[in-house]
């Protein structure tokens, strides 16, 4: 039933196809998870208006120079910061963040669009001489990089602007027309970010989002002709569909992760109490929902009895309630149904056998720290991604080899962190643990915008998101040579 707080006045936001504002015939709900109530409207696109966006996007042909991306790529940026708390409250209201994380996240993308701007005047080609063996030329070979047809971008809902943000800066960089399609549950942040783009100076052909649900647009924006790449940041089940549908054409894909943050046992009770604050931080912030959110602490069994209380500390300070109040530390996930999934495999893991340490109590899609002891490692709570501020503790064997085969016993393979001040024993899980990332003395998720990021088995395909990363996915080389 849909549910009006006088409060917040409802708006509807048309798609941008091209920079026109375009209706459909039915409507998408966006709802506050905070109290289940509409906040705006999106128009249920159907495939013909992706079809639409990218005839146009694969139609266009940008002569942008690079210094003009680079000014429109800072001018983005600019505008983010100067609109950081309209935006800001958007994506609280989008997602039900608390507004410390939806502040972080325009910080986020602020850095997105001047890394890519910084990126784009650089010149990305290479030379290669060709007298290098008996059989060469007085020759040189260079390379260059073009621009695709059209990308397809399709957006999950934890990161309504950082997300939309690594798609679609990258693109602009390499002179790339785009067509995003944001998740259905927090699509506005999106538009809003287009028109932001627009009024930038972004050329419109070069940038649409489409908006609607999944079963009327979905397909067409993985089989669409003119597509030459998808990216593709979201769950293991649609990335595997999208692998086995989009056929011969590009894919990255960012899948989930169950990112491990491992306490070894050579750690003093000062160093403990420093990973006690990054497992804290790493399980809560953003509510839980981040792919490389900590969503096991696997801590050696010698310095579990010492580590355990200083999570439970740190768990109980942590303020959580209405995500619009700037004391607020912790808002909701993303909607009840979420909550109460997550809350289930708590229970779940009670009765094989875990310890709730501390548990407030849910209360519709707020989901507090939940901190859980002596979780078997066989739970479904530690095992699929729990994409919620839950503070799960697996007591692991004091044998690195052991505990490293324990990390590597999930589908996933994202991210991990690692406190340990043994140099050797950094070596050992850097090489040893089956992930994209680890972090020595950082939380899973730590990285910059530029860096490489992505994982490997169930968490993707190997293909590397990050600024420069998608730059170079989205270009095409081309080689030539000349008499030298």
């Amino acid at each position: 039933m849909t549910q009006l707080d006088p409060s917040i006045k409802v708006r509807h936001e048309p798609m941008r196809i091209a920079g026109k504002k375009v209706d459909a015939d039915g409507v998408v709900e966006v709802r506050y998870p905070w109290n289940d109530t509409v906040i705006g409207t999106v128009p249920a696109g159907r495939a013909e208006h992706a079809q639409k966006a990218f005839e146009i996007a694969a139609g266009y042909r940008s002569k942008l120079t690079r210094y003009e991306r680079q000014q429109i790529l800072f001018r983005t940026a600019e505008a983010l910061a100067a609109r950081k708390e309209e935006i800001s409250d958007l994506i609280t209201l989008e997602l039900g963040i608390s507004k410390a994380d939806s502040l972080y996240e325009v910080g986020r993308a602020y850095d997105v669009f001047t890394l890519s701007a910084q990126m784009c005047i650089q010149d990305d080609g290479q030379i290669f001489s060709c007298d290098l063996t008996p059989h060469g030329k007085a020759r040189k070979i260079f390379t260059t990089r073009e621009p695709l047809k059209a990308i397809s971008a399709i957006t999950p809902f934890n990161h309504p602007l950082n997300m939309v943000s690594h798609k679609v800066a990258p693109a602009i960089a390499t002179n790339n027309c785009v067509v995003v399609k944001p998740t259905e549950l927090t699509p506005m942040t999106a538009l809003l970010l287009a028109d932001i783009l627009y009024e930038a100076g972004l050329p419109p052909e070069m940038l649409s989002v489409v908006t609607g649900w999944p079963a009327d647009i979905g397909n067409e924006m993985i089989t669409n002709d003119n597509i030459d790449l998808i990216t593709f940041t979201g769950g293991v089940p649609v990335g595997k569909m999208i692998a086995r549908t989009a056929g011969y054409r590009r894919q990255v894909l960012e899948l989930g992760g169950n990112d491990p943050l491992i306490i070894l046992n050579d750690l003093s009770d000062e160093d403990l109490a420093r990973a006690a604050d990054l497992a804290v931080a790493g399980a809560t912030k953003n509510s839980g929902q981040r792919c490389t959110a900590v969503k096991r602490i696997l801590v050696q069994e010698s310095v579990a009895d010492r580590f355990v209380p200083l999570v439970l500390e740190r768990a109980k300070k942590i303020r959580f309630g209405d995500p619009m109040d700037r004391a607020t530390d912790l808002g909701t996930v993303v909607h009840e149904k979420a909550a109460t999934l997550f809350e289930a495999r708590v229970h779940m893991a009670a009765e094989q056998g875990a310890e709730i340490l501390y548990n407030p109590g849910r209360r519709g899609a707020l989901l507090p720290p939940i901190v859980v002891d002596r979780v078997p490692h066989t739970s479904e709570l530690v095992m699929e991604e729990t994409f919620g501020p839950i503070i799960p503790i697996v007591r692991a064997p004091d044998n690195d080899e052991a505990l490293i085969a324990l990390s590597n016993s999930t589908a996933f393979g994202l991210s991990s962190g690692v406190c340990t001040n043994s140099f050797p024993r950094m070596q050992k899980y850097i090489a040893g643990l089956q992930v994209g990332t680890v972090n020595i003395w950082e939380v899973p998720g730590y990285r910059i915008e530029m860096s490489p990021f992505g994982g490997i088995k169930d968490s993707g395909n190997g293909y590397k998101e990050g600024v420069i990363e998608a730059m170079k996915s989205y270009t095409n080389v081309k080689t030539f040579s000349l008499p030298w």
